[in-house]
C-alpha cells in the first residue's frame, strides 16, 4: 500500500511543469548546481585540450593554430624502445596490486565485525585507519629508512645489508606491500558500514541451528557484501592502468627501472620535464582509452555473473 502511494506521489510530482518543479525545489537545485558547475569546469571543459594529442602543439600558436598531425604521436609511442616494458610493468603492477590488496579490506572487515569487545574494536580500527592519512611523500621516506642498507629495520632484522630499492625484483613487492599497509584500513569502512545493516536475528538464528563462526561468515556476511564487492572490483578494474604516479616516482631508481618504468612516470617525464605536450597527451589519452575499455568489459562480466541489476 505504501509503495503504491509513493509511486503515485512520484508520478504526480513528475507530472508538474518543469518550471513549477524548479520553483518548488529551488534549494535542492541550488545545492546541486555547485558540484555540477565544478564538474563541468574541471572535468568537461579541459577535454577540449585533448586535441593536442593529434596536433604538433606549439604554445605560441595555440590549439587551432598548431599543425594537425593525426596519429603520429601514437605511432611514435607504439614504436618507442621502452613501449613493451612500460605496458608490461603497468599491467603487472596494477594487476598484482588488485590481486593482493582487494581481498585484504574484506577479510579485515569480516574479522572486525566478529569482535565483541567494542573498545578493542575501536582501537584496532583507528590503528588500521591511521596510515591512510600519512602523505605519500612521508610514506616513501619511511620506506627508504626501513629498507636502508645501513641501519634499516628490515636489514637489521634479517642481518643483511641489501639495498632493496636497487633490486628490480623487489620493487613490486615493496610497492604492493606498502600500499596494503597504507590503504587496507581505510578500505574496510564501506564494508563495515554494509555489515552494520545485517539483521542480528540472522546471527542468533544461525547459532541456534548450530552454525559455526565460519559458516555464519560464509552464509550471512559474504552474501551481504557481494554487491559492494562487485562495485569496488569494477571501479578498481577501471583504473587498472593508473598506477600511483607519486609512489613510483619517489621510489624509482636507475637500477630498478626494469620493473618500475610505468606509463604514468613516462607521461610526466615527457610532458613536464621535456615539454613534449602533444606526445605526452597522446600517451595519456591511450592510457585513458584502455581504462575505459577495461571498465566496460569488467562491468559487462560482472553484470552477467551477478543477479544484482545495479551494474549495467
Amino acid at each position: 500500500m505504501n509503495k503504491n502511494k509513493s509511486a503515485t506521489a512520484i508520478s504526480a510530482a513528475l507530472g508538474k511543469p518543469l518550471k513549477r518543479r524548479l520553483l518548488d525545489n529551488w534549494q535542492l537545485y541550488a545545492m546541486l548546481s555547485v558540484p555540477v558547475i565544478l564538474t563541468i569546469v574541471y572535468k568537461y571543459i579541459p577535454m577540449y585540450g585533448i586535441q593536442i594529442a593529434f596536433r604538433d602543439y606549439k604554445a605560441s600558436k595555440g590549439f587551432m593554430g598548431s599543425e594537425w598531425v593525426g596519429f603520429e604521436w601514437f605511432w611514435r609511442f607504439f614504436s618507442a624502445p621502452t613501449f613493451g616494458r612500460m605496458i608490461k610493468n603497468t599491467i603487472l603492477l596494477s594487476f598484482y596490486s588488485l590481486l593482493w590488496s582487494f581481498p585484504i579490506p574484506i577479510i579485515l572487515a569480516l574479522l572486525l565485525n566478529q569482535m565483541r569487545f567494542q573498545r578493542f574494536k575501536r582501537v584496532t580500527q583507528t590503528v588500521l585507519y591511521a596510515p591512510h592519512f600519512i602523505s605519500t611523500m612521508v610514506i616513501c621516506g619511511m620506506i627508504r629508512i626501513f629498507l636502508s642498507p645501513s641501519g634499516g629495520l628490515i636489514n637489521l632484522i634479517a642481518g643483511t645489508s641489501i639495498d632493496f630499492l636497487t633490486e628490480s625484483n623487489a620493487f613490486r613487492t615493496i610497492y604492493i606491500a606498502s600500499g596494503i599497509w597504507q590503504d587496507a584500513g581505510w578500505g574496510i569502512i564501506v564494508y563495515m558500514a554494509t555489515l552494520s545493516n545485517v539483521d542480528t536475528s540472522l546471527y542468533e538464528a544461525a547459532k541456534v541451528d548450530g552454525a559455526s563462526l565460519f559458516q555464519r561468515i560464509i552464509h550471512i556476511d559474504i552474501p551481504e557484501l557481494t554487491s559492494i564487492m562487485v562495485l569496488n572490483l569494477i571501479m578498481s578494474a577501471g583504473g587498472l592502468m593508473n598506477v600511483g604516479f607519486e609512489k613510483v616516482w619517489l621510489l624509482q631508481t636507475d637500477l630498478n627501472k626494469a620493473t618500475s618504468d610505468v606509463i604514468a612516470v613516462y607521461v610526466y617525464q615527457k610532458g613536464i620535464e621535456n615539454a613534449k605536450y602533444s606526445y605526452s597527451t597522446a600517451v595519456g589519452l591511450f592510457n585513458t582509452v584502455i581504462n575505459i575499455i577495461l571498465l566496460i568489459v569488467v562491468n559487462k562480466i560482472a553484470h552477467r555473473i551477478s543477479e544484482d541489476t545495479s551494474f549495467i
